[in-house]
């Protein structure tokens, strides 16, 4: 009687195409891994973060606040309201014809005005339209900076920009010891060395702020 031995048969090697495909897999999920600790969203990251806020201040588009000038002006129809002007008072309101109390600081000059817009239109009038300006706003860079003076306030700002705009340091500025003045708050001390390393040390700038940069010390910064 003759026994037949049996091997254990062995599984079939992993067909080419099978392999390149399970390759194609892991380089997919490695590219996504990467990708999530990207820090953009939507768009390309340029390495510079947004402005900090200051004291609850908001960044980034020029708001309006409470002691601002702002100018109301209605057309459009045969007979509009009359133009409005007014500094924006301490509960950070203006008051009109008809619409009485309206929220203006922390909003943009057109965000205002469609808040106008829509409290007139369509309860008293069918179409109206309205328009928001606001005065020159400004903010002053003093001490050891090339020109220093007051400069119009044009929108997103900050204190080395603010010193670029004043021409640049002095030889003699003490650039770790700049001062933000801001009314009403506390003197804010701003290393401009750290912050041109750090760019989420370079504070916001609002109209009406000073940024003084002292002397520096014979011996030392």
């Amino acid at each position: 009687m003759n026994a037949t031995l049996e091997l254990p048969r062995s599984r079939p090697p992993l067909r080419r195409w099978q392999a390149g495909l399970a390759g194609l897999l892991l380089l997919l999920l490695l590219a996504a891994g990467c990708s999530s600790g990207s820090p953009t969203s939507g768009g390309a990251y340029t390495g510079v973060p947004p402005a900090a806020s200051v004291g609850g201040e908001p960044s980034g588009l020029d708001r309006l606040r409470k002691d601002d000038m702002v100018q109301v002006t209605f057309s459009g129809i045969p007979s509009p309201p009359p133009d409005h002007e007014e500094r924006i008072k301490e509960d950070g309101t203006v008051t009109l014809q008809l619409i009485g109390s309206v929220t203006a600081a922390g909003l943009t000059a057109g965000e205002l005005q469609k808040q106008i817009h829509d409290k007139y239109v369509p309860a008293y009038y069918q179409r109206l339209t309205v328009t928001v300006k606001t005065e020159n706003r400004v903010f002053f860079v003093d001490g050891e900076v090339r020109q220093p003076n007051r400069y119009v306030y044009t929108g997103e700002m900050s204190v080395l920009r603010a010193i670029s705009a004043a021409g640049g340091f002095t030889d003699f500025a003490a650039k770790r010891r700049v001062t933000l003045v801001r009314s009403g708050k506390p003197p804010i001390r701003v290393d401009a060395e750290r912050a041109m390393r750090d760019p989420a040390a370079d504070l916001p700038v609002y109209p009406g702020d000073r940024i003084v940069v002292p002397r520096r010390e014979v011996f030392g910064r």
